[in-house]
């Protein structure tokens, strides 16, 4: 009996050896999040802030990896989840305005339609979608077209970031090969 007990718990070891849970690989396109002020958690634990984030953006990164990219992988004219697996997300913190629009405070989904000398920027209040599969334009907040601005040298992965802007706001810039666009928000009274 001791020896079919022995067996047996050999057995059970064996088995849970091969059965370690297996991990995802590591994504290609990392996810990232852009604040507004910059840096808001490292500024907020070292207490040089008293107020809450105006803005935060939660996007993947793709790469360029040697290819071309709007006009081929990004197509014109078409909408583009604004990074790559979910797509974009920004919060707002407080209500704004983007092009004259009122936008409460919330979350919501970033669209592009990218063309070769404008983007349409698009806030949309559907969440947690993957792509732009799903996209529904009866549920764009506002849209924006904006200008695109050729960049001197390659970015290399997608990056979005907040810069300040003089008008009482902030851009959210997306930068990408080498393009760059600006969406403007202004902060409401």
């Amino acid at each position: 009996m001791k020896t079919f007990l022995v067996a047996l718990l050999m057995l059970t070891f064996s088995i849970a050896g091969f059965s370690q849970t297996q991990y995802a690989p590591l994504d290609t396109s990392p996810l990232d999040i852009a604040y507004f002020p910059e840096n808001y958690p490292l500024l907020r634990i070292q207490q040089k802030v008293t107020t809450t984030p105006v803005a935060r953006v939660i996007y993947s990164r793709p790469q360029k990896n040697n290819r071309p990219i709007f006009g081929s992988l990004i197509e014109f004219g078409k909408v583009w989840r604004l990074g790559a697996n979910e797509a974009s997300e920004i919060e707002f913190f407080q209500n704004v305005k983007i092009n004259n629009v009122k936008v409460k405070k919330g979350r919501y989904t970033l669209y592009a339609i990218p063309n070769q000398t404008t983007w349409t920027m698009i806030v949309n209040k559907e969440n947690d979608i993957w792509g732009s599969f799903a996209y529904d334009v009866k549920k764009d907040v506002v849209r924006m077209d904006v200008p695109v601005a050729k960049q001197p040298t390659i970015t290399e992965a997608l990056v979005m970031l907040f810069e300040k802007a003089p008008n009482n706001g902030f851009n959210l810039s997306v930068v990408w090969d080498d393009v760059k666009i600006s969406l403007p928000v202004s902060l409401q009274p």
